[in-house]
């Protein structure tokens, strides 16, 4: 071939070389496309035509993975052969040629190829299989574990994961091992409201990976914070209550639990109920002490465990634990009660210028922020006086009648009051235990002085019968004289 002479002559040769070029890279195309395991991936057939226009310039279109044909269409025949590992889980999308694979796993991933004519579509498959420990049903404060693995035909790209859960709030989760093909993640201790739909959004720069997965994850627990403290005044009625929240996240397994009531922290643990719930979501309970006086009330809110203490002793402050039991996993809620009481010593009517104690205690621990206050309704700064910090009893000596209320504050806030009425003496009754000291001091002095004239009176007739007794003895003693005198005569 000769060389060009001028560089106008060589622009029709340059322009064929640029065409050919165009036609080769438009003939052989490259895709990249990421799928699920369990999930369905469409592979396009870029560029095919339809039918009518397809075998002008084509007698043949076909699929295949790798080297392993999947399927051929003729201009008369069409040919479709399933390998055993695609076998049941494919086919083909008649009017653009597309490949649908669906139920896909690991070892679907790696080439495919369309070819119809000079044209060749190569699709490399990467995919991703998430899973999460526990099939996504966990209880309150568990730990679920991601793991992530990746598979494709070419090297495998390093990954980025980021969480998002199901109110769309960031999360970074903790990476507790990590390689090219496998990646286990940490989530936090999760919460009933964290039940919904989160995401994993996993990231590469190459090749460009951006592939949002969701997953779900369902929390059974309690409503109730893990622990929970109620106040209640001696002979009130208490309601205990632990809200479920299997209704609310159609919780489909079944699950049991127990009440249980300790007076402290290092006591005996008391059986008070049995229950469970069934797979439709209906609750059960079965009563277990009949020593200790309670009710399980027979209307109350679904998915409610509830007890009822309808005259409140002091001794039943103390926890009151509900535990729930999901395949021999555990979850707890805990109640304190604390119970309240006051008296007065001595008890009955104040009288004028008399004192009176009165008592205030509480059962059990108090959180640090809190103390007990005694006051005297419409009374003055002089007749308040608070406990220190944590103190479960407070005196009060009080000279002044009225209604004295006790107060339980916690961070300024009045969780409970106890009202004792002082009633002061009438008048009418100063005056009779007036008279009646005045009578008892006279009838004391009266019996004093009768003591003392009967005690002169004893010792006088004592003296009267020892002279008597003494006389006695003389006149016996002369008469004798007098008798041996004659004798002698």
């Amino acid at each position: 071939m000769e060389p060009c002479g001028t560089a106008l002559s060589c622009m029709p040769a340059a322009f064929l070389l640029l065409h050919l070029g165009l036609i080769s890279s438009m003939a052989h195309q490259n895709e990249f496309q990421t799928g699920l395991t369990g999930g369905e991936v469409t592979l396009n057939c870029t560029g095919i035509p339809p039918d009518s226009q397809l075998f002008r310039d084509a007698t043949v279109v076909s699929w295949k993975y790798s080297d392993t044909l999947l399927w051929r269409m003729e201009k008369s025949t069409r040919y479709w052969k399933k390998p055993t590992f695609i076998t049941g889980r494919a086919d083909i999308k008649m009017q653009y040629k597309q490949l649908w694979v669906w139920n896909l796993k690991l070892s679907d991933a790696g080439i495919y190829t369309c070819e119809y004519g000079t044209h060749r579509i190569r699709t490399s498959l990467h995919i991703f299989k998430l899973t999460i420990s526990l099939d996504g049903h966990f209880l309150q404060n568990e730990v679920p574990e991601l793991i992530l693995i990746q598979n494709a035909s070419s090297p495998l790209p390093d990954l980025s994961i980021i969480l998002f859960d199901n109110n769309n709030n960031r999360k970074t989760p903790e990476i507790k091992s990590k390689s090219r093909q496998k990646y286990i993640v940490n989530l936090k201790k999760l919460e009933i409201m964290d039940s919904g739909t989160w995401v994993c959004q996993v990231h590469s720069d190459s090749p460009l990976i951006n592939r949002n997965i969701s997953f779900a994850v369902n929390v059974l627990g309690f409503q109730n914070p893990d622990l929970e403290r109620k106040y209640a005044t001696v002979d009130s009625t208490v309601i205990l209550s632990w809200h479920l929240n299997s209704q609310n996240i159609k919780w489909k397994e079944g699950f049991t639990g127990q009440l249980n009531w300790k007076q402290q922290e290092s006591a005996k643990s008391h059986k008070l109920l049995d229950f469970n719930v069934t797979a439709q979501g209906q609750l059960h309970e079965t009563k277990k002490s009949n020593n200790f006086l309670f009710e399980i009330p027979k209307r109350k809110p679904e998915g409610t465990i509830e007890v009822k203490l309808p005259k409140v002793h002091f001794n039943h402050s103390g926890q009151y634990q509900c535990q729930l039991e999901y395949q021999g996993r555990y979850t707890q809620s805990k109640i304190e009660l604390v119970v309240m009481k006051v008296s007065g010593n001595p008890a009955g009517p104040l009288s004028r210028g008399a004192n009176m104690t009165l008592t205030c205690q509480v059962s059990g621990q108090l959180p640090p922020n809190a103390y007990l206050r005694w006051e005297r309704v419409n009374g003055t700064e002089m007749d308040i006086k608070n406990s220190k910090q944590r103190e479960v009893k407070l005196e009060v000596n009080i000279s002044a009648a009225g209604l004295w209320s006790c107060h339980l504050i916690e961070d300024s806030d009045k969780k409970i009051s106890f009202h004792y009425h002082v009633e002061e003496a009438s008048v009418w009754i100063n005056y009779v235990r007036i008279g009646a000291s005045i009578g008892g001091s006279l009838l004391a002095f009266a019996l004093g002085c009768l003591c003392i004239i009967s005690g002169i009176s004893w010792q006088r007739r004592r003296q009267r019968a020892k002279r008597m007794a003494q006389a006695r003895q003389y006149l016996l003693e002369n008469k004798t004289c007098q008798c041996q005198h004659r004798m002698k005569k």
